[in-house]
């Protein structure tokens, strides 16, 4: 999968247009969880103003009263279209596509159609820790194969799990995080096409998460799980709420792999009705109308990562931060400074400012914490000055 090169945007850093005082004016989870006088750092909405494309797409919606139930395939071929020219992939086509409401629900449904009840689920640790929660409600048994040292995927792990968890000849699914929640790493063509070739062998069906994937440093390669040799019998979710900012209009795609389709087919129509009708027209001028806007935002994720390592080795030179290339969050190693299992709390506590506990990401959390990246370089500067702060 070769690199598609960015647009050249025009349109100014969106990461540089808020200043903290019309950001606390938000009423999102981000700000309203911890006290005004906490810096939030944690979950993962990004400190911009909306595409101006999906704000228009969204109040001309609302102008005409166009707020009844989702319709129609125009989301599922924007989604085609920005997948052909940013990842040189054509490998959606609308009729193997459904609207759910969100990633994590449709993860939950597809996992429900290609397992059942105690079946296991296989999960790279350290992740996303929804990934343990819904898993475990929706009465499925995780299991954790975790990353290597290089935060990457270990195909000898991976296939020693696989083996495990078929040996009863009982059925499995394989949760894959691609770009990888919370550490950032782009799998590579050949480590995806190990994956699918494993799974292949071992009868595991994968359900692929790859929400960030718009969310790429300039001038690498995001992967489609779907689009590697023996990947047909994937399913994916993706959506343009992470890359845009849309968690709260909340829509999202089921894709699935050829092989796949039938399983698609048992999908209830009423998973469907689930979506935001406005979240659909969002996602959807965000695919189609706003990569100018997007190709704006990625520099400044970047640069804040630099700016990040920087800050870390002159203020907090024994925090180990992972180079990632893809999302806007940053994994760090705290486990030198001497904060216990979770440095999270204390920071808060002690710092005033709020970053995402590792531990609720399972193996391999303890001692770490996520950071969001996705705000201005004034905010950020502050953020790592409170976690100086903190240790004196």
């Amino acid at each position: 999968m070769t690199s598609i090169p960015h647009e050249n945007p025009g349109e100014p850093d969106p990461l540089r247009a808020l200043d903290l005082t019309r950001l606390r004016r938000r009423t999102s989870m981000k700000w309203r969880t911890h006290p005004e006088d906490v810096l939030p750092l944690w979950v993962a909405e990004m400190d911009v103003p909306l595409a101006e494309p999906v704000v228009r797409a969204v109040t001309d919606a609302l102008a005409l009263g166009d707020t009844g139930y989702p319709a129609g395939t125009g989301y599922a071929e924007a989604l085609a279209a920005f997948a052909a020219a940013r990842w040189d992939w054509p490998g959606i086509a609308a009729e193997r596509t459904a609207i759910v409401p969100d990633v994590m629900l449709g993860a939950v449904e597809m996992l429900g159609l290609v397992t059942g009840p105690g079946d296991p689920v296989v999960v790279n640790s350290p992740v996303y820790p929804p990934f343990y929660q819904f898993i475990t409600h929706m009465d499925r048994r995780v299991v954790e194969d975790p990353l290597d040292a290089g935060m990457r995927i270990d195909p000898a792990s991976l296939e020693e799990t696989f083996k495990r968890v078929t040996a009863g000849g009982g059925r499995a699914a394989y949760l894959l995080c691609s770009p990888h929640n919370p550490t950032g790493t782009l799998h590579t063509a050949t480590e995806l096409a190990t994956i699918a070739g494993l799974a292949e062998r071992y009868g595991v069906r994968v359900v692929a998460d790859e929400i960030h994937a718009p969310v790429v440093a300039p001038g690498a390669a995001f992967v489609p799980y779907l689009s590697v040799p023996g990947a047909e019998r994937g399913l994916s979710l993706m959506s343009a709420s992470k890359g845009w900012n849309l968690a709260g209009i909340k829509a999202a795609l089921v894709i699935a792999g050829p092989g796949a389709e039938a399983d698609l087919d048992r999908l209830p129509e009423e998973v469907g009705h689930g979506a935001s009708h406005l979240g659909v027209i969002a996602h959807t001028a965000a695919l189609r109308h706003a990569t100018g806007w997007l190709d704006a935002l990625l520099p400044g994720i970047q640069a804040n990562r630099r700016l990040l390592a920087g800050l870390l080795a002159e203020h907090l030179p024994a925090v180990r931060l992972h180079p990632g290339e893809a999302t806007y969050l940053a994994w760090l190693d705290c486990r030198a400074l001497g904060l216990g299992d979770d440095p999270a709390r204390i920071l808060l506590d002690r710092g005033r400012v709020a970053l995402s506990s590792g531990l609720p990401f399972g193996t391999g959390g303890a001692g770490h914490v996520r950071l969001n990246l996705a705000t201005s370089p004034e905010i950020l500067t502050e953020g790592v000055r409170r976690m100086a702060a903190a240790l004196r």
